[in-house]
């Protein structure tokens, strides 16, 4: 396994259940990419610890009994880098809908910890289980 590979694990096993442990996974110059996060009126690009602690704070908040599941990690060719596929699941608070999403994340590290992510996701499953319109945007490249 590389480093990327594990830092990709341990995001996903403690961003949720061990939140305090998982800020110290990040860089402070830390770049997370969500694409397509644009087509429910979120960002597109957090930079920075504190963009990304404000944005995962609010989605901790927002979500309870949230839980990935058949997590698959691929290693890149550079130990740097790694891809997971992951499944999840929880209830969006404010609506009381269960959300369920597939996820496809990349990580880049830098000196041990995480340094990039890019993370894939289906807005229209989020739109649906956040009650919130889709709005008319693609992704910027």
């Amino acid at each position: 396994m590389t480093i990327a590979s594990e830092l990709l694990e341990q995001h996903l096993n403690t961003l949720v259940m061990d939140n305090a442990r998982w800020k110290t996974l990040i860089t402070d110059d830390i770049v997370w990419e969500l694409p397509y996060a644009g087509a429910i009126g979120h960002p597109e690009k957090l930079e920075g610890r504190g963009a990304v602690e404000t944005h995962v704070g609010w989605f901790l908040k927002a979500v309870s009994d949230f839980r990935f599941y058949d997590l698959r990690i691929m290693p890149g060719a550079d130990p740097e880098t790694a891809v997971a596929q992951v499944k999840a699941e929880g209830i969006i608070n404010d609506t009381g809908h269960v959300y369920r999403q597939e996820y496809i994340v990349f990580l880049k590290a830098s000196n041990g910890r995480i340094a990039v992510l890019r993370e894939y996701f289906d807005p229209v499953r989020a739109a649906h289980a956040l009650g919130t319109p889709i709005l008319n945007t693609l992704p910027r490249e």
